[in-house]
């Protein structure tokens, strides 16, 4: 159910010609009950159109509605591509009897494609007839290279969080080609979703890489309609946090075990930095270097790759603190360079999991960072992408 797991929330997915194939390519959440959001989006400077235009609506309004579709990016598209988004609001918001600025539009696809208005608009009548309690042919229609759905869904005292996500490529923060939807029936008053959708951005979506390529179109949505009817208390408000975050921890995990052409899901775990930012730094260097992903990728253990990109991470202008003399690298459990000198021991890297943890001795700062290795795959995906 992910994306409709909380109550009075209905999705439907459809294909409306947008892509080839009968692939579903458009998407409908809607909120059966008066409900309230926030949104995080990219921080690329070129912004797709539909971004743009749920940034306006959501100081417009408080979001029921979200239309998402997957074939066409709406990105560098111009004057007309804002029009195309608003269009598709307006139409969609028309449909369901609400306001176009209640309404919020995704796209996600090839850049610098106009969006096929003679089918997204018939689409979007498609999607609100077929409109219903399960949300999974919502979350296939978001899919674009993605080999499989990302759905989660977590559980509070009398409530629910669940969300839907796609993503495979030009995954980095902050955010990633990436849109993500999540929905609760917990009780939240207008203005308040941010400050619990923020936190749980940074420690899942914001802390994932593929390919180090930040998107123009990524956005994490959060809906919430209160339809549990479960009392808010101090204790209630940490219930939904702690389940929010769950969600968006499974879903950005989801989104990296896909990663285009991966065979290795990497988890980077940094401890002992000077600094929370310094740890976040260089767990961010290790998990993009080229070096260490295309290690992964053949199962190389080679820490020497580790250390050097951690050294070479960046802060403020300068770079993270780091003592090679105090440095201790594990993968898998094995100690590989300890206190700056090398054990001689190595791991297998058999499976298509590695952790790969850092102490820097340093302080008390941690970061954690998830990604992929780079492979044969990942290029030849990428080479074909509009072909």
């Amino acid at each position: 159910m992910s994306v409709t797991a909380a109550k009075g929330f209905v999705a439907s997915g459809v294909h409306c010609g947008i892509r080839k194939k009968d692939k579903l390519d458009l998407a409908l959440v809607r909120s059966l009950v008066p409900a309230t959001g926030a949104g995080m989006f990219t921080v690329n400077r070129v912004q797709a159109a539909p971004v743009v235009v749920s940034k306006e609506h959501l100081e417009l309004a408080q979001p029921q509605a979200v239309v998402a579709n997957s074939g066409s990016a709406n990105a560098a598209t111009g004057p007309q591509g804002l029009a195309d988004a608003r269009a598709t609001a307006a139409e969609t918001a028309r449909v369901l009897g609400l306001e176009p600025e209640q309404v919020l539009v995704l796209s996600t696809g090839v850049i610098g494609t106009p969006l096929p208005m003679e089918h997204v608009l018939p689409g979007v009548h498609a999607a609100a007839g077929a409109l219903a309690a399960d949300g999974a042919a919502a979350a296939e229609a978001i899919l674009t290279t993605d080999t499989a759905t990302k759905e989660a869904v977590a559980y509070g005292t009398g409530f629910a969080v669940g969300g839907m996500a796609k993503g495979s490529g030009m995954i980095h923060p902050n955010l990633a080609t990436m849109l993500a939807v999540v929905t609760t029936d917990y009780p939240l008053e207008p203005g308040e979703a941010i400050a619990f959708l923020r936190p749980a951005v940074d420690a899942s979506f914001n802390a994932i890489s593929v390919d180090g390529e930040c998107s123009t179109n990524d956005a994490v949505l959060l809906l919430a309609n209160g339809a549990s009817g479960v009392e808010r208390t101090a204790a209630s408000d940490e219930e939904f946090a702690a389940a929010l975050r769950t969600v968006c921890a499974e879903l950005a995990r989801q989104i990296v075990a896909d990663g285009e052409g991966a065979t290795v899901l990497a988890e980077i775990a940094v401890r002992g930095a000077a600094s929370d930012t310094d740890a976040r730094a260089i767990a961010e260097r290790v998990a993009t270097s080229p070096l260490v992903k295309t290690a992964l990728f053949g199962h190389d253990a080679n820490w020497g790759r580790i250390a050097s990109a951690a050294g070479s991470a960046k802060v403020n202008g300068g770079y993270a603190q780091l003592d090679p003399d105090r440095l201790t690298i594990v993968i898998d459990g094995v100690r590989v360079f300890v206190d700056g000198t090398p054990s001689g021991d190595e791991p297998a890297l058999t499976n298509g999991h590695c952790e790969i943890e850092l102490d820097l001795a340093l302080g008390d700062g941690a970061a954690t960072y998830l990604t992929t290795d780079l492979s044969y795959d990942y290029v030849r995906i990428n080479a074909e992408y509009r072909s």
